[in-house]
């Protein structure tokens, strides 16, 4: 491996982007690619932008994975028992020591249900508390959701929800690596977290950042909310590297592009046409050419506008 020269490709806002019509890269794996060192000793499985598929076994995210000399973090349990499986074996090929911790960055399928199999294997798993309770009220419709899509490769997964929580803050000392586990704020969705490494200058962000596909809304994001999250305690940590929950590695003006930058552009747009009386109906068709190069534009620009006429609608 290359570390520093892969670290340094991916930071460059002209590295080729991740494309939902690339079919798999590791067809020997479940992983839709193979684990890369960003930086030394922090590595992780780049998943597909496009949704959760059978093709690309919902890996559609980032399984990430620190080596800190006295064991492994994992950031991610995967969509699967299976998926979770693979990363695991991708993990003993780097190194021989053991995983000893897991943390999912929010209670959305692709963090958490693959919990089941580093369950079986004794590892503890970390998650919010907000992370936690949406597992606990959804996880099996969010099961039963990637049964559907994954067939045979659902099989021995089950919903476990994680057995460590916390609630802004959680230090984790491991051999040489002091690891800040961060709720920064609302943002995304419930539970959202970050991991954030400072003596190397890396934050894993999970789903705050968002650059090469476009950000999903939910209906109960708030994206005022995130905005400000955003633009206060994570911008302030001042990362170098960011490894966002979708999309290659980058830099933290990527991310701000295509995040914080993206929502006021839409927070904007459509608070012009509520302003001119605009209704729902017409909020679907707002100008959104700009993020039109994104991977998911075509499944997610027309939901997105309606959930922020909604959120606006009442502010």
């Amino acid at each position: 491996m290359r570390p520093l020269l892969i670290a340094l490709a991916c930071l460059s806002p002209l590295a080729a982007q991740a494309s939902e019509d690339i079919t798999d890269k590791y067809p020997a794996s479940e992983l839709y690619d193979k684990p890369v060192e960003v930086i030394p000793h922090v590595w992780s499985a780049i998943g597909a932008t496009a949704p959760p598929t059978y093709e690309n076994a919902g890996h559609n995210n980032n399984l990430s994975f620190i080596v800190t000399g006295d064991g492994v973090v994992v950031v991610n349990g995967g969509a699967s028992a299976r998926l979770a499986a693979a990363l695991h074996d991708e993990i003993r090929a780097v190194t021989d020591q053991p995983v000893r911790l897991v943390i999912n960055e929010n209670g959305q399928g692709h963090a958490m249900l693959g919990n089941s199999y580093w369950a079986d294997q004794g590892v503890a798993i970390l998650a919010h508390e907000d992370a936690i309770a949406e597992v606990e009220e959804n996880g099996d419709f969010i099961l039963q959701g990637m049964q559907r899509y994954n067939r045979d490769r659902a099989e021995g997964t089950r919903v476990v929800a994680a057995d460590r929580s916390f609630s802004d803050r959680e230090v984790i000392e491991m051999g040489e690596v002091t690891l800040e586990v961060l709720h920064l704020g609302s943002a995304h969705g419930p539970g959202d977290t970050q991991v954030w490494i400072p003596q190397w200058d890396i934050v894993i962000a999970g789903d705050i950042a968002f650059h090469e596909r476009m950000p999903p809304i939910f209906l109960d994001t708030c994206t005022a909310c995130w905005i400000e999250t955003f633009d206060g305690p994570f911008t302030d940590l001042g990362a170098t590297y960011v490894i966002p929950g979708h999309g290659h590695p980058t830099n933290m003006a990527q991310v701000t592009r295509y995040t914080s930058d993206y929502l006021k552009d839409l927070r904007a747009k459509i608070g012009a046409h509520l302003d001119e009386g605009g209704d729902l109906a017409g909020a679907y068709y707002v100008d959104q050419s700009n993020w039109a190069h994104l991977d998911t534009f075509e499944e997610l620009a027309t939901r997105n506008a309606g959930r922020v006429f909604e959120e606006m609608e009442w502010e």
